[in-house]
């Protein structure tokens, strides 16, 4: 298919999924989605199968949560991988007024958001894979809930992309998708090589980039940012990464006009050798990643990455349970549904 053609296979969906009906949502997914097309999602949703089991487990806790959900996608952008899948790549936020507690996150009674990066393979018309990151987190940090390490990026509501071009993305994309992987290609040349020039920054990235990274570890601006906030924690934890293509890792990539998007269930192996990222021991234990991307190239540089780790698998791959102590830390918090007055009585 086309990617015009995936997008549109897609947009009953996206559409049913923006003012959120039960009915309407359960319909629109049975349209779409294979019975047997295989979801692998977020700790701790886990692998499932279908569209019933997708709304049973995910959906239905979400709604309950936030009874006026609604779905803004911020980025969709779809085409063929150099092996030949059709994808859809998606970003945005899910949000809603947060009324009764999600997965033990005690409710905050005012609007919230929480990102998301989906997934999906299509094939005859049909989601036949689905991989998808919801930042379940960002939903913690909110509700003042927060039970692991301060982050050291910033914490935003994650913006769409500063060119307001996200949802009509086209074009050849084999210039920006070039650009990722020449970049990745540079930034995997250290530490090996100890001096971080040979990883090229300013060849790929503007002066001005935004990374987006996953709540835990948060935003970082410029070349000092993603450097400060992110890289050097996480390089001198686990200097041994090792990304795609290896055994069994394995990214699917699309490129469509200036954007870039990567999915890998999971992409990158690791060993917690030394202290430092996210306040997590050095286990010395290898770990799996799911990370699932999105950047933007402006000018032949890349100016905004949207990054989604599933960090909660990762604490429970160290034998930390996230959820176990977030209880531990709001077991004296009210638990119950908030019901909030219109406010129309004198």
């Amino acid at each position: 298919m086309t990617p015009d053609g995936l997008k549109s296979a897609l947009l009953p969906l996206r559409t049913a999924t923006a003012t959120f009906e039960e009915a309407t949502v359960r319909k629109a997914l049975g349209a779409i989605m294979a019975p047997d097309a295989t979801l692998h999602l977020c700790h701790p949703f886990g692998d499932l199968t279908g569209p019933d089991a997708f709304y049973d487990t995910c959906y239905a806790p979400l709604l309950t949560a936030l009874p006026d959900l609604e779905r803004r996608d911020m980025i969709v952008m779809a085409g063929t991988t150099p092996e030949g899948q059709d994808w859809v790549g998606t970003m945005g936020q899910y949000m809603g007024t947060f009324t009764a507690p999600f997965l033990d996150i005690p409710p905050t009674g005012h609007l919230v958001h929480m990102r998301y990066h989906e997934f999906f393979r299509l094939e005859d018309g049909k989601i036949t894979q689905m991989q998808a990151i919801w930042d379940i987190p960002e939903m913690m940090m909110q509700a003042r809930a927060w039970p692991m390490a301060p982050q050291l990026g910033a914490f935003l509501a994650t913006p769409a992309p500063m060119t307001q071009d996200g949802l009509i993305v086209s074009g050849d994309g084999s210039a920006a998708l070039k650009r990722v992987v020449d970049m990745l290609t540079d930034l995997c040349k250290y530490p090996a090589n100890p001096d971080p020039a040979i990883m090229q920054l300013p060849t790929h990235w503007h002066p001005r980039f935004n990374w987006y990274g996953p709540t835990g570890i948060g935003t970082g601006r410029g070349i000092a940012g993603f450097r400060n906030w992110h890289q050097i924690p996480f390089l001198r934890a686990m200097p041994d990464r090792k990304l795609d293509a290896m055994g069994d890792l394995m990214s699917h990539w699309v490129g469509e006009g200036n954007y870039v998007c990567e999915t890998g269930w999971p992409n990158m192996r690791l060993t917690l050798s030394d202290d430092g990222w996210m306040g997590i021991a050095p286990a010395g234990r290898e770990v799996l990643l799911r990370s699932l991307d999105f950047w933007r190239v402006e000018d032949g540089l890349i100016r905004e990455n949207w990054v989604l780790v599933d960090l909660l698998d990762l604490y429970r791959q160290v034998g930390v349970d996230v959820l176990a102590r977030l209880r531990e830390f709001n077991k004296v918090r009210p638990m119950h549904p908030l019901m909030i007055d219109q406010g129309l009585s004198a």
